[in-house]
């Protein structure tokens, strides 16, 4: 049994999260076979690109009910965490339903898109994924489109418009910066999901 599968969505940022997982002593596996996704004890969800581009990627590696059925700790990046959602305006895509909410085109107000760079929190939950962060924490974020806030935000992001930045429920959370990119910060992240007990 795996520790920890980064599901092969095909996109281009599975390296950089298989090296920063590495780095905090676990060694992920990275796979899209559907068993092996089952089996592990841990699955993240990377991606990056358009949702309408991954959710066709996991059709034709035929796991979208695999996803749908996991009951071990789930993480989304991303990408990924906007397909934890049922739907994304983004090419008007189901997701994977995992977790409710939409994706939205983001509301930065007049800022410039894509909203690229450093940013903090606010509204932090108690949520053992968040343990440790504060408003004063930085953290990269790459995206145009995001997860209007709702009952399971559990910390949002402010650009214009504040949007869910972490989204949480039951078994599965997202993450819609790159801790991969985020140092220590995005590392404290990283460990509080390999720490995360149902």
């Amino acid at each position: 049994m795996a520790e920890l599968v980064i599901v092969d969505t095909g996109c281009a940022n599975i390296s950089s999260v298989y090296f920063a997982v590495k780095r905090l002593g676990v060694e992920p596996v990275i796979s899209a076979d559907a068993a092996l996704i089952k089996q592990a004890k841990r699955v993240i969800l990377p991606g990056v690109g358009t949702a309408k581009a991954a959710m066709h990627n996991l059709a034709e590696r035929d796991l979208i009910s695999t996803l749908q059925g996991l009951q071990q700790p789930v993480l989304g990046i991303c990408l990924g965490m906007q397909l934890l959602t049922a739907h994304s305006m983004e090419g008007d895509v189901a997701c994977l339903g995992l977790i409710p909410g939409e994706v939205a085109p983001l509301n930065a107000a007049g800022l410039r898109l894509p909203h690229m760079g450093w940013n903090t929190l606010h509204s932090i939950s108690q949520h053992p994924l968040l343990k440790g962060f504060t408003a004063q924490d930085y953290l990269y974020f790459v995206h145009s489109f995001a997860v209007v806030p709702s009952q399971y935000s559990l910390a949002q992001c402010h650009y214009g418009s504040d949007f869910a930045a972490v989204i949480g429920k039951d078994n599965v959370a997202g993450a819609q910066f790159h801790p991969e990119r985020s140092g220590k910060v995005g590392a404290r992240l990283l460990q509080n999901f390999l720490e995360w007990q149902l």
